[in-house]
């Protein structure tokens, strides 16, 4: 339904889906939308045809299911947003005027209404009540804000938009949230669900799932020394497999380049440091290290001008166009080291030439991924007039969109493979295209915020650089989505940390190994769902409020919790097991916890839950005799169950049902162990920890023995 507000601008409202609804202000004679749409960072949009809706000149209704929303036009429309006629969300539509135009929308707050999201644009909260929050790009101190917040009330708030704007959510006024864009148009879309679980699987319809990407991105990544050539390359290499460390991916910093942070699509390996025989580029060290069983990674650095190549990829027709130096000279904004100034004048772009199309050779050679640094996809171009037309205010962040998408349709296109894209920036819809890392930060406390508030806006595949110095940042660092070691410097090198914090590494390397099929699982469902592998407190617990400002713990899948830079753990409801010492536990309890020596921090299990466990593999996709084994953790008349995700890794056929799921099946009654396991699945130990032991087993029906040690009950080589 449409409304006109003035001479000038409509009012607009849809149901998109029985849970979402759209509500816009724009000018008359045009269609509500941003950049968003116009590049395919949102999906299909279109009005649910079954929404019943009624409306006159002023006022109309839109109702869907057991959800309405009702708009009072007029100088200050009105927004009321119910579910089975109870309101969850009321307020009103301030109109901008004048050539600095800019509309708001005030909600109202209730007393006791927690507020979550918006992305990595604070690393001191998840929870926003009382705080101010500007959606812009900056390098370290805001690298992927993402304008989309839940409430505990059970709605949700998306605004469409690359621009700059600012939320107030209570700051000002303890009661009013308000969000202001400038611009003529101002789009939004609400949400309304029963738990936040369900508002981001909302929302990632809208702005797409997390990518699927390939398998072996979960097992460990190290970054060599910045310096360092193709012989130490190869020498970090062989480190790993005689020391028997998993790891999946080697990769290097901006020192490959002949031209050190080459922006340009000429850019060539450095001579002195890589050998690259002309006459057989195949033949290389990379070569080598595919032979060893590592994937290959490359640093760059982006200045160039995407947006021509995102306006052939929708059909648009662009002429290539010069810089607007707009009263700026080369003296006055002059890059510095931590990409901090404005850049002035585009001297890389060839309008013709897509971006990855010099990428191409590289990929040939052997490169599976490239790592997008923050230089100088987070810098403001105030000089620049984009080739689609748009200045920096609409294009600074749709950037880093751009950059990640044309890298996943680039190597997709290029290769026929799983692309594995990682960045540091991002905006909204980052989560079907890339992984992030939380940038040039290091390992520790905050990181982990930046993570949970990136998982309560819908983002899944995140990592930091591990803090490889200390047991706990081994620790934190292992039991992420994904892991990743910057060696920056010999200091950082695993082998090199010593007798005390060497054998931490290697243990928490070898855990994460084995627990390649649980985590390929959740990654799974995330792409399925849109509910991220690590999980908030507030996401996986929303009923329990005193969890909400937990900084320092998460849920790893559903069955895990961990503790990080932390000496405390908050248990929730329920029986938990210690997974170091297995040792049950009873929450809801707030306890001071002393990991092992060897260990960095906690790690517990739900009661009634299933883990599945690979063998330790130098990489994922290693052939091995050894079968998978079971951790089974049931309470008295528990039973629990794990569907396992796995497919090839590494091709798009899973998107034509090309996978298999093998669900496992545990439950404890009258003293007796019933197990079922698929056939298919090759499992050699089994380990169950319960209270109180069992008197006899079964697996698939038929009674089995099994040995009883001091804290399980093992059934060994079940198969």
């Amino acid at each position: 339904m449409e409304f006109r507000l003035n001479e000038s601008l409509c009012l607009g409202a849809a149901a998109i889906s029985e849970t979402v609804f759209r509500v816009s202000i724009f000018p008359h004679g045009t269609e509500p939308g941003s950049a968003l749409d116009r590049y395919g960072f949102q999906n299909s949009a279109d009005p649910l045809t079954k929404a019943e809706f009624a409306a006159n000149d002023s006022a109309g209704e839109l109702v869907a299911g057991a959800n309405r929303l009702i708009i009072a036009a007029g100088d200050k429309p009105q927004i009321e947003l119910s579910v089975d006629n109870a309101i969850i969300l009321s307020g009103r539509l301030n109109i901008g005027r004048g050539e600095d135009c800019r509309h708001s929308v005030e909600f109202d707050l209730s007393e006791n209404e927690r507020l979550f999201g918006l992305g990595d644009q604070t690393r001191d909260r998840i929870e926003h009540r009382g705080s101010r929050a500007r959606m812009w790009v900056s390098n370290v101190s805001s690298y992927i804000p993402i304008p989309f917040l839940m409430s505990s009330r059970g709605y949700g708030i998306f605004v469409n938009t690359t621009s700059d704007h600012r939320w107030d959510l209570g700051k000002d006024d303890p009661g009013k949230l308000r969000i202001t864009v400038p611009g003529k148009s101002l789009d939004i879309y609400l949400f309304c669900a029963s738990d936040p679980k369900a508002l981001l699987s909302a929302y990632t319809d809208i702005t797409g799932k997390p990518d699927l990407p390939p398998k072996w991105s979960f097992g460990l990544w190290f970054v060599c020394r910045n310096f360092a050539g193709d012989h130490q390359v190869l020498d970090d290499a062989l480190n790993f497999r005689d020391r028997a460390l998993p790891c999946d991916v080697i990769s290097l910093e901006p020192g490959w380049m002949q031209e050190y942070y080459d922006y340009s699509t000429d850019k060539k390996w450095h001579k002195e440091r890589f050998s690259i025989p002309s006459y057989n580029v195949r033949h290389s060290f990379i070569s080598a290290l595919k032979r060893m069983g590592f994937k290959f990674s490359l640093w760059l650095c982006n200045d160039y001008d995407l947006s021509y190549e995102a306006e052939r990829r929708t059909g648009g027709a662009v002429e290539g166009r010069k810089n607007d130096w707009d009263g700026f000279s080369e003296d006055d904004t002059e890059q510095d080291a931590h990409f901090t100034a404005p850049t002035v004048m585009d001297k890389i772009t060839k309008p013709e030439e897509p971006w990855f199309e010099h990428l191409k050779k590289f990929v040939d050679q052997g490169a599976d991924m490239f790592k997008q640094d923050g230089a100088l996809q987070v810098t403001e171009h105030p000089d620049r007039l984009w080739g689609n037309g748009m200045s920096d205010k609409e294009m600074h962040n749709l950037y880093p969109l751009l950059y990640s998408q044309q890298m996943y349709e680039g190597f997709k296109e290029h290769t026929g493979r799983r692309p594995c894209c990682f960045t540091a920036a991002g905006w909204a819809g980052l989560q079907r295209y890339t992984g992030t890392w939380t940038g040039d930060t290091g390992g520790e406390a905050k990181t982990l915020v930046a993570c949970l508030n990136l998982a309560l806006s819908g983002h899944s595949n995140v990592t930091c650089d591990m803090e490889v110095t200390t047991r706990e940042g081994i620790h934190y660092g292992f039991l992420m989505t994904w892991a990743q070691v910057n060696s920056w410097n010999y200091f950082r090198h695993p082998w090199l940390l010593g007798d005390e914090l060497y054998p931490v590494f290697r243990d928490y390397d070898h855990l994460r190994s084995r627990l390649i099929p649980y985590l390929y699982t959740y990654a799974y469902e995330a792409h399925k769902t849109g509910i991220p592998v690590m999980r908030p407190m507030a996401l996986e617990f929303p009923e329990a409020t005193a969890l909400d400002d937990c900084l320092t713990q998460y849920c790893l899948g559903r069955e895990f919790l961990v503790t990080a830079f932390t000496d405390t753990v908050r248990l929730p409801a329920g029986k938990w097991y210690d997974y170091w010492t297995k040792q049950p536990l009873a929450g809801p309890v707030d306890m001071v916890y002393n990991p092992p020596q060897n260990r960095g921090g906690g790690l517990f299990v739900r009661a009634n839950s299933i883990i599945p466990l690979g063998p330790v593999k130098d990489y994922v996709g290693q052939k091995s005799d050894q079968g998978m084994s079971l951790e089974i953790y049931l309470e008295e008349n528990g039973e629990a169950s794990f569907t396992m995700y796995d497919d090839d890794g590494v091709s798009f056929d899973y998107r034509q049902g090309a996978f298999n799921l093998y669900r496992f099946k545990a439950g404890l009654t009258g003293g007796s162990l019933h197990l079922e396991i698929p056939s298919q699945i090759n499992i050699g130990d089994i380990a169950v920890y319960t209270e109180n032991s069992p008197d006899k087993a079964f697996l698939n029906g038929t009674q089995i023995s099994f040995e009883q040690t001091d804290n399980a009950l093992v059934i060994r080589n079940s198969r």
